[in-house]
């Protein structure tokens, strides 16, 4: 009964060793590195058409990449393995303890048995004492003593017949030891009948010799029955011995089993993984795993093996592709640079010429062209012309047909596309001037600002040179560069424009309120000196001669004072000095009073904005001294939010009425309006004892130049 555990664990452990074992073709497998070297002298020696033979039978079959999505089979999972391994040994446990337990409880209950056997021993001597007792001296207590004890004896032999499994207690399941009890059984009954129930009765003890002999017989059988079952129990007892030692082989066993088992499933598997991978980081990537199993371990050998392959295949080439990479990121460089080097020409201030000539040559050099040519298109004539050359021969560059787009391919490229003209020789047909020059690749790329094409730069190569993508995106960046460079010179050059034209109407609305205003005087008094001394009025004649001085005086004056406010100009966002130096010269001129206060710790003005409040203060204070006939003028400048400038004098003031019939005719208040307005400022003129004129400007735009302290500076 013990045996058969013990054949079911051992036949388990054959079940789970055999995944173990390798199959020949797993074998191939692993041997494909060996079969290889033996096949590499065939195939050097071999030729083209046979080598492909060879290879197909030598070479082994590229590794799949192993399907890891999905999922194994219950009879491949290391996990289902382990697993029935411990419930096996489990079970085969369990059965070993269940047949000690039974084995004890046997042995416990044949124990108990001995003892009730051994006391119908005593009971039966007892019961004989007292029935001799009785004999000798009939008692009724004695009577009572017998029933009471055959009473406890009919309840022994029925336990004994019966068992008690709570106790436990029971014979031996022995067909002797039930023979054996049957006849003690008979006998009892035989006894009880022949001497016990006649005492009961009252009957006298006939032979005491033959009674004491009945029962000398009666305790030989119960001593044979105790000595079987004690027998019986030295058996069962040492096959409990062997069931405990059967207990603790199988202990043993199982843990080696077990540990030989995860050392084959587990151990082995990590330990040849952790060495494939210590060898991988050596950059030994002809390692490879041998696949034993087909559980998730086989498939992580597999996974290793075939990374393996595409690392050892990505090795090889390595330094192929590290190199091409290398080219590829010096011709990036390459590009960058040139690009870089466009970008910083073309953002300095120079002509147009310059920058195409600047631009031509770092093309020319980089793309090693033969020559070179930068063509700008008039939009009024349809005309291309050329603006800077580099290597062209004199008649290409003079060329009539490539000053018309229609009329040249290279024109096709003011359309915002590269155009690429290979040359080809032909005796029937006329040839193309650059073909005559000897060249035998032509392109050209637009120059655009914006939506707008500006005209076009020509490459000429005396070889055909194909464009990489990337070099044709190179030079469309820099026709686009040199677009914006070409747009920017353009409307800088507008802008100078505009400023001298609204400088000069300036200039002529200054002129027209003073010196014009001056000569018209002066014409009025020679007209009158000269009508004087034709009808000799020598008296009216005399009297025009101080006008006519007091005239040219004031013209010149004036004059003199455009040229100074002309000349003004900031150094270096000075503003408190710029002002400090037209105060001086205006009380030199006219030796008038006047105070300059500056205040405010806001920020600085641009340069723009503080030139066009030093023109509004210059032509106050011109005002001032045509017009005023003052003694005192206070400036102040407060440079905070808002900014304000204030130019008060102690004069006569002006007449509202007249000033506003003359407000269309007083050019120097248009001018200071008309400056306020770019400043977006707000002018003001207030006629109390004396005129303020005052300028507010609410927001102030900053600047790098220093802010102004609170200060004052008297004069006069």
């Amino acid at each position: 009964m013990a045996l058969l555990p013990s054949g079911l664990f051992f036949a388990a452990l054959g079940w789970a060793s055999a995944p173990l074992r390798v199959n020949n073709t797993q074998q191939r497998n692993g041997a494909h590195a060996a079969s290889w070297r033996l096949c590499q002298p065939r195939l050097r020696a071999a030729v083209a058409s046979p080598l492909q033979r060879i290879k197909k039978n030598c070479m082994p079959n590229p590794p799949t990449t192993p399907d890891l999505s999905s999922p194994l089979s219950l009879g491949r999972q290391l996990s289902a393995r382990v697993l029935a391994i411990l419930l096996l040994t489990l079970a085969v446990g369990l059965g070993a303890i269940a047949i000690t337990l039974h084995l004890s409880w046997q042995l416990e209950g044949a124990g108990a048995a001995i003892n009730a056997a051994g006391s119908l021993r005593m009971r039966t001597y007892h019961m004989a004492l007292t029935l001799e007792h009785y004999a000798a001296a009939p008692d009724p207590g004695r009577i009572r003593s017998l029933r009471d004890e055959r009473a406890q004896f009919d309840r022994t032999l029925t336990l004994l017949r019966d068992g008690d499994p709570a106790r436990p207690l029971y014979l031996p399941d022995d067909p002797s030891v039930r023979l054996q009890f049957k006849q003690i059984e008979a006998d009892y009954q035989h006894w009880v009948t022949r001497w016990l129930d006649p005492a009961i009765a009252g009957q006298a003890l006939s032979d005491p010799v033959a009674a004491r002999a009945d029962l000398d017989r009666f305790v030989n059988r119960v001593n044979m029955l105790v000595m079987s079952i004690e027998q019986l129990n030295s058996q069962r007892t040492m096959w409990l011995r062997m069931s405990q030692m059967f207990l603790i082989a199988l202990a043993i066993a199982g843990a080696v089993t077990q540990i030989y088992l995860m050392f084959l499933l587990i151990f082995r598997p990590l330990s040849r993984l952790r060495d494939g991978i210590a060898r991988m980081a050596e950059q030994d990537f002809t390692v490879r795993l041998p696949v034993e199993t087909r559980d998730e371990f086989g498939e992580v050998q597999e996974s290793f093996n075939h990374m393996a392959d595409r690392l050892a295949a990505a090795y090889g080439s390595l330094e192929k592709r590290v190199a091409e990479k290398t080219a590829e990121l010096h011709g990036q460089n390459r590009e960058l640079s040139l690009l870089y080097d466009v970008v910083a020409f073309v953002t300095r201030p120079q002509t147009s010429h310059a920058l195409c000539r600047g631009v031509l040559e770092r093309l020319v050099t980089w793309f090693d062209a033969s020559a070179g040519s930068v063509r700008v298109i008039d939009p009024l004539q349809d005309t291309a012309w050329l603006i800077s050359s580099i290597g062209l021969p004199d008649g290409l560059r003079d060329a009539e047909r490539c000053r018309h787009p229609q009329e040249c391919h290279c024109g096709a490229a003011r359309y915002g596309q590269p155009v690429s003209v290979h040359m080809r020789y032909s005796a029937l047909l006329p040839q193309l001037p650059c073909a005559e020059a000897g060249f035998a690749q032509v392109y050209a790329l637009p120059v655009v600002a914006g939506e707008s094409s500006l005209g076009h730069i020509t490459l000429h190569f005396a070889q055909s040179r194909p464009m990489a993508e990337r070099e044709k995106q190179l030079l469309a960046s820099v026709g686009q560069h040199l677009g914006i460079a070409l747009e920017n010179v353009r409307l800088a050059a507008r802008e100078r424009e505009l400023a001298v034209s609204e400088e000069r109407n300036l200039m002529a609305q200054g002129l027209h309120d003073s010196i014009a205003q001056g000569l018209n005087f002066l014409n009025l008094q020679v007209q009158m000196l000269d009508d004087s001394l034709k009808r000799g009025a020598l008296d009216e004649a005399h009297d025009a001669v101080p006008l006519l001085r007091a005239g040219i005086t004031e013209s010149y004056d004036d004059v003199r004072e455009l040229l100074l406010n002309f000349r003004t100009r900031l150094q270096a966002g000075d503003l408190p000095g710029t002002l400090r130096t037209v105060i001086d010269k205006f009380r030199q001129q006219t030796g008038i009073a006047i105070t300059l206060t500056l205040s405010g710790q806001g920020r600085p003005l641009l340069a723009d904005a503080q030139l066009q409040l030093l023109f509004i203060l210059q032509e106050a204070l011109s005002n001032v001294r045509k017009h005023a006939n003052a003694s005192k003028v206070e400036v102040l400048l407060h440079n905070d939010t808002p900014l304000r400038l204030m130019i008060k004098d102690n004069g006569g003031g002006f007449d509202p009425a007249r000033m506003a019939e003359r407000a269309e005719r007083h050019v120097g208040l248009s001018i200071m309006q008309e400056r306020a307005e770019r400043l977006g400022a707000q002018l003001q003129l207030d006629n109390d004892h004396g005129v303020t004129v005052t300028l507010t400007l609410p927001a102030v735009a900053a600047d790098d130049a220093p802010s102004l302290s609170r200060q004052e500076y008297p004069h006069g």
